[in-house]
């Protein structure tokens, strides 16, 4: 299974979540609000595969501290504490189906983490 098929699973497992172009490429969306993940692949001078997604405060900094070939601040999203994940350098997928739910909660409505949390 390919990168952008692996980040479909994981990503439309969540409630209600939806897929659509934006910004370039697939991205998600909680519902028919915000979005929180964004395929970015070969496009806006990135040569490979990455996601983008929301992070809490302090965590962008915090993960590229830890490990800066993984991890990365991306362009025009990176400034609100957006987090870049490089998939073709050797992720955690486990690790990043965290992330990925993680950068649901914050910008899904209360309503949708309710049906999350029952779920988990």
């Amino acid at each position: 299974m390919d990168n952008l098929e692996r980040l479909r699973q994981l990503c439309l497992a969540l409630p209600e979540a939806i897929e659509r172009l934006s910004h370039g490429g697939p991205s998600w969306f909680a519902g028919k609000g915000r979005m929180f993940a964004n395929y970015a692949g070969q496009h806006h001078g990135f040569e490979g595969e990455a996601l983008w997604l929301p992070a809490p405060e302090g965590a962008q900094a915090a993960l590229i501290a830890r490990d800066p070939l993984l991890f990365f601040r991306p362009p025009y999203v990176g400034h609100r504490g957006w987090l870049g994940v490089d998939l073709s350098a050797g992720v955690d997928w486990q690790e990043l189906a965290g992330f990925i739910e993680e950068g649901y909660r914050l910008v899904a409505a209360k309503r949708l983490v309710a049906l999350l949390d029952a779920a988990r």
